[in-house]
């Protein structure tokens, strides 16, 4: 019953340090595509990653606890994260390029 009424959200999250050129976008794919949510992961002039992830809250927060580490050859400073209102706009999760 719970799963059914799962509250869907959306979250903006930017992760700064050593997180380009170490598989921070595919393996945030990964991670985003087994936990069913959408939205877009992208590297930023500036030497950050910005995703986007929406879908149930459960799977939104554990994405965003996944970003705090990243993967194994990243390093993770800081992340900024900012829940949003859910919007449903993407069919899938993917690469921003």
């Amino acid at each position: 019953m719970g799963e059914r009424n799962a509250k869907l959200v959306r979250a903006y999250v930017r992760v700064y340090g050593r997180v380009q050129g170490v598989f921070f976008r595919a393996s945030t794919c990964d991670v985003a595509r087994r936990l069913g949510l959408t939205g877009y992961v992208r590297n930023l002039p500036d030497g950050s990653v910005e995703a986007v992830f929406e879908g149930k809250e459960e799977s939104v927060k554990k994405a965003v606890e996944w970003c705090r580490r990243g993967p194994p050859l990243a390093r993770v400073d800081r992340i900024e994260v900012r829940y949003e209102e859910y919007r449903g706009e993407y069919d899938g999760f993917f690469i921003r390029y």
